[in-house]
């Protein structure tokens, strides 16, 4: 594999695996909860879109489908929490121990969709955009654009009074609890918002390689928690530089100083590809070693990152 090569298939598979990444940020860093349901809600969204692409189903259709039963699963583990007072860490181990047994319902251990079935990567209204571009191109920019559309709108919706309320639960429950606002309902809703992102990544995963496998969720959510970590450790690094202060005295580019959240888990998440591609590339490295890598890389990041991650976490 060349360096374009590698550098391209790093970009694409850390932009895609961003959306798992986004849902890992809701609930570590902003809820504080370890919901450990991302391992079932990340095949359950392949489940359904590989079942509803060889149905016939229009490719972007499966899109809010997926997120719908992503959405679903964030709901029982909230209500399990929330409603039957089950501590967060059995609440998500529970929903992810019934999600296996749901996903080999929903498509088997295994389903492959053929190749004249059209994905989001080759569906009629990308190919009238896009026609122009290689399959590689068609994926960078197609899954640069979810992406993209993902972080305004998570962007917009932190500002609003339901995303505060949001972000309080995380930081100062009591707080919302003297606003008279119910955080039982709050933390129901943003592991709701989760799990659905968290299903869409699986979803986009399955257009682009073309299958569902009940396993293919083991280490989704070491991976979203290592691209946090590693985003959100750089961008504090980055938010004390010189020009970062410099770039916060002026009204127009203050917002080049002080990222959002969602931009460091980008960073995070393509950054973490890379090493894991490149790991992979060493052509005396084992492929079926990759689960491993990761869990190596991840106990690097919080090593280096000096804090063990806790401070990362209740960011």
């Amino acid at each position: 594999m060349n360096l374009a090569d590698l550098l391209a298939g790093a970009l694409i598979q850390g932009l895609i695996y961003t959306l798992v990444s986004f849902g890992v940020y809701i609930t570590y860093s902003i809820l504080d909860f370890p919901d450990l349901g991302v391992d079932g809600t990340f095949p359950l969204g392949a489940a359904v879109t590989a079942v509803l692409l060889t149905k016939g189903v229009d490719p972007y259709l499966t899109l809010p489908l997926a997120m719908a039963a992503g959405a679903l699963a964030g709901l029982v583990t909230g209500l399990i929490h929330v409603r039957l007072r089950v501590r967060n860490l059995l609440a998500g181990i529970i929903t992810m121990t019934a999600l296996f047994s749901i996903n080999l319902q929903i498509a088997g251990s295994n389903l492959t969709v053929e190749r004249a079935v059209d994905t989001i990567f080759s569906a009629g209204p990308t190919m009238a955009l896009l026609g122009g571009l290689t399959l590689t191109g068609r994926k960078l920019v197609v899954s640069a654009v979810l992406v993209l559309v993902v972080k305004i709108a998570l962007d917009l919706y932190f500002k609003t009074k339901s995303g505060l309320l949001l972000r309080a639960v995380g930081d100062n429950a009591s707080l919302v609890t003297a606003l008279a606002k119910d955080r039982g309902r709050v933390k129901i809703l943003g592991l709701v918002i989760a799990n659905a992102l968290v299903a869409l990544g699986g979803c986009v995963v399955c257009h682009e390689l073309r299958s569902f496998s009940s396993t293919m969720g083991t280490g989704q959510l070491v991976y979203g928690l290592a691209a946090v970590i590693i985003g959100i450790s750089l961008f504090r690094f980055y938010e004390h530089s010189p020009l970062a202060r410099a770039l916060r005295k002026h009204k127009g580019l203050r917002w080049l100083g002080a990222p959002a959240g969602t931009t460091a888990v980008i960073l995070g998440s393509v950054l973490y590809k890379l090493c894991i591609q490149t790991a992979l590339s060493l052509s005396w490295f084992p492929a079926n070693m990759m689960k491993f890598v990761t869990a190596v890389l991840f106990l690097l990041v919080l090593v280096v990152s000096g804090r063990k991650g806790e401070e990362i976490i209740h960011a």
